[in-house]
């Protein structure tokens, strides 16, 4: 006998949800690489927006098998008013004539096709081959939330949580389990006794005996109740601890006089997309804004990426003030700390030193990742003094951008996983 599985799930008017996974599927690369081409276009605010993909012709078209059309042909096609049957045409130069659509005299043209993504489809194909660095779901809240969480049945409980059904069949159950043996036995005696009553009148000790036999178990099969207290059954739910993952983002800039608008843009784009990264892999997500010239300030979004600032830069001023924050607000052992830095990489004089050995001895210890963007090509000394972090802290990690098609790049290398090729 053949088993057959139907999907009634609700896949909206005209859309066939078995069909849409299909597709997907069988083209996957085709439309990773679609949806990687609209990154570049959008911007990543609006990154978890649904998106219309176009997927080229040639890269969904099937192979087939048909017979050539060999031998020589001679055509006219209809409207031509220049050639009769066998002159001859002479080959354009230069190749011209060759570009646009082929026209054909069979069939009909076919376009690319476009393909909208869901929001779900779109982050799952964007977020598919990245994987935070040993990500550790180590959070359990110093108040533990609690769930119901269905375990079974019980005799005991309120009414509204009373199993209806399963009270019926247990009593049905019981009640057959009772009565089976005194009905097999009472309809024994009843063919007894009617074959004793078509051989004499009625008055005999056997027939009363069978009567007074039958009787009995009548009486005994009525007593059985139709519903008891052992019967009934009430839906059971119990309490169960329900960890709660939880990780901080700390968001470093500097805005002193170099870093103009441009710079801050791409540095919002990273953080941005570095924060819709870690909302796939944790509940709960808290973000620091530190902003940095000569001072650091813990500051609000709106003022992080806007505020206009002129002067020095002394970034250590920023990593102190980071590992205040860490020390006092987020301890290691509650958080999964992640910090993004971005700067153009000037710094003021030997402070440099003073931020290697800040990281070094304070703060990469203590977070699970730390990313450093600079945003221009330039090594300038704050990239010469983290450069010789990178082999001591697997961790920790820098690249340079330049432009916004930089961003999705680094952003790739930078979390890809494990023996995955980007």
């Amino acid at each position: 006998m053949a088993l057959q599985i139907i999907d009634r799930r609700l896949a909206g008017k005209n859309k066939s949800v078995g069909n849409r996974e299909r597709f997907v599927r069988r083209y996957k690369e085709q439309i990773a690489e679609a949806v990687r081409r609209a990154v570049g276009k959008r911007d990543i605010r609006h990154i978890e927006q649904a998106e219309s993909i176009t997927i080229p012709k040639k890269d969904i078209r099937e192979p087939s098998f048909h017979h050539g059309q060999g031998g020589v042909r001679d055509t006219v096609h209809p409207g031509n008013s220049e050639h009769v049957r066998g002159d001859r045409i002479a080959k354009p130069q230069g190749g011209a004539g060759g570009g646009g659509s082929q026209a054909s005299d069979s069939g009909e043209g076919e376009d690319d096709f476009t393909f909208t993504l869901s929001k779900e489809e779109f982050m799952e194909l964007f977020f598919e081959d990245l994987a935070l660095p040993r990500l550790l779901r180590t959070h359990i809240g110093n108040t533990p939330q609690y769930k119901l969480r269905r375990a079974g049945y019980s005799h005991d409980g309120t009414p509204h949580n009373l199993a209806v059904v399963r009270t019926m069949r247990g009593a049905l159950g019981r009640r057959i389990a009772l009565t089976k043996a005194p009905h097999r036995e009472l309809t024994e005696l009843q063919e007894q006794l009617d074959s004793l009553l078509a051989q004499d009148d009625g008055t005999s000790e056997a027939i009363a005996e069978l009567q007074r036999r039958i009787d009995t178990l009548r009486e005994r099969i009525g007593r059985v109740a139709f519903l008891d207290p052992l019967d009934l059954r009430f839906r059971n739910r119990t309490r169960v601890p329900s960890p709660s993952s939880q990780a901080v983002m700390f968001c470093v800039m500097d805005v002193s006089g170099s870093m103009d608008q441009h710079r801050k843009e791409l540095s919002k784009r990273f953080f941005i997309l570095l924060y819709l990264f870690l909302t796939r892999h944790y509940e709960k997500i808290d973000i620091v804004f530190i902003r940095h010239h000569t001072q650091a300030s813990e500051v609000g979004e709106d003022e992080f990426f806007h505020s206009q600032e002129s002067g020095g830069t002394v970034v250590s001023s920023a990593l102190v003030l980071l590992d205040q924050i860490i020390r006092t607000r987020y301890p290691v052992e509650d958080w999964n700390i992640y910090v993004a830095q971005a700067s153009d990489g000037d710094n003021y004089g030997d402070d440099g030193v003073t931020c290697h050995n800040m990281l070094a001895e304070k703060i990469l210890p203590l977070v699970r990742y730390f990313a450093y963007v600079q945003v221009v090509q330039e090594e300038q000394n704050l990239w010469e003094e983290y450069s010789t972090l990178v082999g001591r802290f697997p961790h920790f990690a820098m690249r340079k951008v330049s432009e916004p098609s930089d961003i999705y790049p680094v952003f790739r290398d930078l979390f890809k996983k494990e023996g995955v090729s980007v």
